[in-house]
């Protein structure tokens, strides 16, 4: 503890701003993870609920309990299931669904981009104080006697890199997190194209079995 703690005081001004980004990060990133874990679960609950109504034609009932979920899911099947009975057409259901996804991938991805900017600046950070501690090192070991010049300069270079070292430490994991956020999104995106494909499927047959039914 006590070598972190020196380590930090060594580095100057320029950790305290880091340490600043660094925690902005890390506490976007993991409400941006509870976020998309919570839509996940939610998700696949609402389309295990609402695909037996489907199947069975209970539209009325899928509908009530779409409007009821919350989820984004929900909220895209209900706008599709919305549009059934106006529209005979399956590439007007599937408009329907396209704009709903249009809606939740942003919400989705809402601030996830901030984490990648963090850990630029974080970096960016720690070389600016590395540069502007060299200077202040040079200037220092020019007003200094010749007999201290190495010891002084070799010391102000080790404090400086300090800042470097944590805008690196900081970046790091941002960045992890920031991948692991657009893999996440991206896995939900899928599922909810995946749902929405089944549920075109099952108005599909079901328009076609309809069809069926008038002709004979």
């Amino acid at each position: 503890m006590d070598s972190i703690v020196r380590f930090f005081q060594e580095g100057g001004v320029f950790m305290y701003p880091i340490a600043i980004i660094m925690a902005i990060g890390l506490a976007i990133a993991f409400e941006r993870l509870l976020f998309l874990m919570k839509e996940k679960s939610s998700n696949r609950k609402t389309f295990e609920e609402i695909l037996p109504m489907l199947e069975s034609r209970d539209m009325r009932s899928a509908l009530n309990y779409a409007n009821e979920s919350g989820t984004k899911l929900g909220n895209i099947f209900s706008a599709a299931i919305a549009r059934i009975p106006g529209s005979q057409r399956r590439e007007e259901i599937e408009y329907a669904l396209e704009e709903g996804l249009m809606e939740a991938v942003p919400q989705l991805e809402k601030r996830t981009q901030y984490v990648a900017t963090l850990a630029n600046i974080a970096t960016l950070m720690g070389l600016l104080g590395t540069i502007m501690g060299l200077i202040a090192a040079f200037t220092a070991v020019a007003n200094a006697a010749p007999a201290e010049k190495a010891t002084l300069l070799s010391q102000s270079i080790s404090v400086a890199m300090n800042t470097t070292a944590f805008g690196l430490m900081a970046a790091i994991p941002l960045l992890i997190l920031h991948t692991y956020l657009q893999t996440k999104t991206n896995e939900i995106v899928d599922s909810i194209e995946m749902a929405g494909v089944k549920f075109l499927n099952i108005i599909t047959e079901r328009k076609q079995g309809q069809a069926s039914n008038g002709t004979k």
